[in-house]
């Protein structure tokens, strides 16, 4: 496809992922605001911890209420959605007047950012031609990546405000409103559309996102899956011929979590401090690098996600992951405060984060738009994003609990253990998927009948 042909379809995976960098924003952002919110409302820790976990809890929500939002609105109304839920939680924990206020106000913007993490990749992966959907679903992982450095220097800009915490997590309003304005002249998803039987909506929304494609024939494999395959149930997913794709979308969902990363995200100050960088502003900044380097090797996956391949940028960046992890336990091995310790947790930290980011963390939204057949699609994710989130809390709650019980070296060890298991499941079980369109990977992953294969006798 053509530059020119691109366009179109860029500015529409842009809008839609500006829902990616509020995801990263309000996950990132309340790193820097809970010390302040703590002494705002005389919070123990125990407090503030729900305070912080209540916008996975959220999302835990959102991620689950997504699949039959998305399936009955459709893709685009179930961003739109998310985006007036952002506006109002946003301004909701700008404005808290006590920490319970604060906290329901967390909760509405997890279930903003659990709704998001369903609704634009899949809206994404929907809409894109085949040659660039990784390209073009891997902008949303690169917009949350955007969001975590904008949260990080919010955090240090606001960090001398008297309540400079409530425009931190205020902020956040700004793009969520240039996202609602934005997808409401964006077209509906084709695949959604010629599910509910508006073929003629569908043809003009290929013709005008894919103006280099064959509009006709497109549509005409989307009639034959939806056909084949009839409508879709939440129990559906339980069917043999499910199981294989649901295996995947849901382990690789855990697997992203499980092997570390928010650990970086969220506590990235507190790791290198406990690696000797003592001095709290240099801190800060080491964790500012750690953000930029996440976003620019995002680009890394933009460029070659669509020619290298899924799986070949899965196994190379799981292989550095491991190798950032082994280093960074090695950090914590040495003793505290030592010169070669500082400089080792950062460089271990910034490959682990390169290899994360052109691999693992876009990866997953790409194959979680591409493994499920249409019937299903928005539901499968929904369960598969619901499991990330979970494994997110589960990750956010136990590691500086096994900090504590098992020291900075096993953890992170622990982590590159899982890493490894991670790779072998990879090459084992995930399968490639770039250059084709959703409904030959249906068939081909066996989740909906061969439309060319003879019938049973």
């Amino acid at each position: 496809m053509s530059t020119s042909a691109r366009g179109p379809m860029t500015r529409v995976a842009v809008l839609a992922g500006l829902g990616g960098l509020l995801f990263g924003y309000d996950t990132g952002v309340i790193a820097g605001a809970s010390q302040f919110i703590a002494q705002e409302f005389d919070l123990g820790d125990s407090a503030l911890e729900i305070v912080i976990s209540a916008v996975l809890v959220g999302a835990i929500i959102g991620a689950l209420a997504a699949g039959k939002l998305a399936e009955r609105l459709g893709r685009r109304r179930a961003i739109l959605v998310a985006s007036v839920l952002f506006v109002v939680g946003a301004g909701a924990s700008a404005l808290a007047p006590s920490a319970e206020v604060l906290i329901g106000a967390r909760v509405v913007v997890g279930i903003a950012i659990g709704i998001t993490s369903v609704a634009v990749p899949l809206y994404i992966g929907e809409t894109a031609p085949a040659a660039n959907r990784g390209a073009m679903v891997t902008l949303f992982q690169l917009a949350v990546t955007v969001g975590i450095l904008v949260a990080t220097l919010v955090d240090e800009a606001f960090a001398e405000v008297s309540e400079g915490w409530r425009w931190e997590l205020g902020l956040a309003v700004v793009p969520a409103v240039l996202q609602f304005s934005g997808m409401l002249s964006a077209p509906e998803s084709p695949r959604w559309l010629v599910e509910h039987g508006q073929l003629d909506r569908a043809r003009g929304v290929l013709r005008r996102l894919q103006p280099g494609s064959d509009a006709d024939a497109l549509l005409g494999e989307m009639r034959t899956e939806t056909a084949r395959s009839g409508a879709g149930r939440l129990r559906d997913l339980l069917e043999p011929a499910l199981r294989s794709v649901m295996i995947i979308g849901i382990t690789m969902a855990v697997i992203q979590q499980l092997t570390g990363i928010n650990t970086v995200i969220y506590y990235d100050v507190n790791i290198f401090e406990r690696a000797g960088i003592v001095d709290p502003s240099g801190a800060i900044w080491a964790a500012v690098v750690i953000a930029t380097t996440n976003v620019l090797a995002t680009f890394i996956a933009i460029r070659y996600i669509d020619r290298v391949g899924r799986r070949r940028l899965l196994i190379l960046g799981l292989s550095g992951m491991i190798v950032g992890l082994l280093a960074l336990g090695l950090a914590f091995a040495l003793p505290s405060g030592d010169n070669v310790a500082a400089e080792l947790s950062i460089a271990a930290l910034v490959v682990y984060v390169v290899s994360f980011a052109f691999s693992l963390g876009p990866i997953l939204w790409v194959l979680l738009s591409e493994i499920y057949p249409t019937r299903v699609r928005s539901q499968a994710m929904s369960v598969a994003t619901m499991a990330n989130w979970g494994a997110n809390l589960v990750v956010s709650l136990t590691f500086l609990t096994l900090l504590d019980e098992l020291g900075g070296a096993k953890t992170f060890w622990l982590y590159a253990a899982i890493a490894a298991a991670s790779l072998i499941f990879v090459v084992l079980k995930v399968p490639e998927t770039k250059g084709k369109t959703l409904e030959e990977l249906s068939v081909e992953l066996g989740s909906v009948p061969d439309p060319d294969a003879a019938p049973p006798a």
